[in-house]
């Protein structure tokens, strides 16, 4: 565990050289990068640099324009690069000449422990009880992690495989694409509510073809992509309300058990602290990213830890009001203090279960007993 905290890009090396090793798969990549540009230029020589060349005619208002679509263009493009060379986080691999306790060990597959012997606290197991494991990579498989056949490892806290990004986004990657979606949703709407001035200028017989389907296009295109990348961004924000990964949304066992029951809700703070990072004010920033080691989120605020405290409780006080009905009992046997009016109301909890097996028997047997002693 000290090893992937104080090593986390060691065990990802291998991974990275896979990766890179596709050429054929960034062709995705390449698109979007091409889509950024052609956005951007279109914004730029046909919007901005007309209204700053015109700057004693013009007002703050296309200054402010072209300083804000610049600055989120620019947090966009940071937040892309970032999310497609930040390995998401893997399962870490075990040190010179020690024992990884997630090292998977095929004759102790049936133990919830680690092979160094002490029991890893994880809040997700398999059917069986059993610790989750990862037949490809023969490691056992912490809280949230799964496996990419991608990217062809064990993802720490996957969220899902994007092709966009020729990436997984995961514990160590999700802040960044998070932040992509939030400055692409940004730079659309900027460009759809401040370029229809230029377009309407645009749309008159003297202005060349050009400008005019540059112009159309752009805005055109903006307003799609603003659309689905903005209801996207909607939705993992819910998500991360929720406490909530894509893979955990669609999986059968929440959808019967309803969205507001996640096993790793801390509520709505922490829950953003969990993918923004640990400081407020550095949220909305592709830097400091959430802290921790993507492992283990079994801690105090846990919920399950809560209901199981919860019942331990209840059941303490079960047995003191057992306890305590039943001293009363054994006083007053026999001296007819305890009526019938007076006796403690019974603990529903406490009912004995009716015997309908012993009667049953005694009725068959009833007959048979008569007949011989007869």
């Amino acid at each position: 565990m000290k090893f992937a905290e104080a090593n986390p890009e060691a065990c990802t090396a291998e991974s990275n050289k896979h990766r890179f090793s596709e050429p054929t798969k960034f062709l995705p990549v390449v698109f979007v990068a091409m889509i950024i540009v052609t956005l951007w230029s279109i914004y730029t020589f046909y919007h901005s640099v007309p209204m700053l060349l015109s700057l004693p005619n013009t007002d703050f208002r296309g200054l402010a324009e072209t300083v804000a679509f610049n600055f989120a263009a620019g947090m966009l493009v940071i937040c892309y690069i970032r999310s497609l060379f930040t390995h998401p986080g893997t399962i870490p691999e075990k040190e010179e000449g020690g024992i990884s306790p997630w090292e998977y060990v095929v004759p102790d597959a049936y133990r919830r422990q680690s092979p160094s012997g002490q029991e890893d606290a994880t809040l997700e197991t398999k059917r069986s009880g059993d610790r989750r494991y990862c037949k490809w990579c023969a490691k056992y498989k912490p809280d949230r992690c799964h496996h990419c056949r991608v990217c062809r490892t064990c993802i720490l806290r996957m969220d899902h495989h994007c092709p966009w990004i020729y990436n997984c986004v995961g514990f160590r990657n999700h802040k960044f694409f998070f932040l992509l979606l939030f400055y692409s949703s940004i730079c659309c709407i900027l460009i759809v509510f401040t370029m229809h001035r230029s377009l309407q200028r645009a749309i008159s017989p003297e202005t060349p073809f050009t400008e005019m389907f540059a112009l159309l296009f752009g805005e055109t295109l903006a307003s799609v992509l603003g659309f689905m990348v903005t209801v996207f961004l909607g939705f993992h924000v819910w998500l991360m309300q929720k406490a909530l990964t894509t893979i955990e949304f669609c999986e059968k066992s929440m959808k019967r058990t309803g969205y507001d029951s996640s096993s790793f809700d801390r509520g709505l703070y922490k829950n953003i602290r969990s993918v923004l990072g640990d400081n407020p004010v550095l949220w909305l920033l592709p830097c400091s990213p959430p802290s921790g080691d993507g492992l283990s989120y079994v801690d105090e605020d846990a919920p399950l830890l809560h209901t199981l405290q919860k019942d331990v409780e209840a059941g303490r006080d079960i047995r003191k009001k057992s306890h305590e009905a039943a001293t009363q009992r054994s006083k007053s046997a026999g001296t007819g203090e305890l009526e019938s009016d007076s006796a403690p109301e019974q603990d529903p909890f406490l009912r004995v279960p009716e015997q309908t097996g012993d009667t049953a028997f005694q009725d068959r047997m009833s007959p048979r007993m008569s007949n011989t002693l007869s």
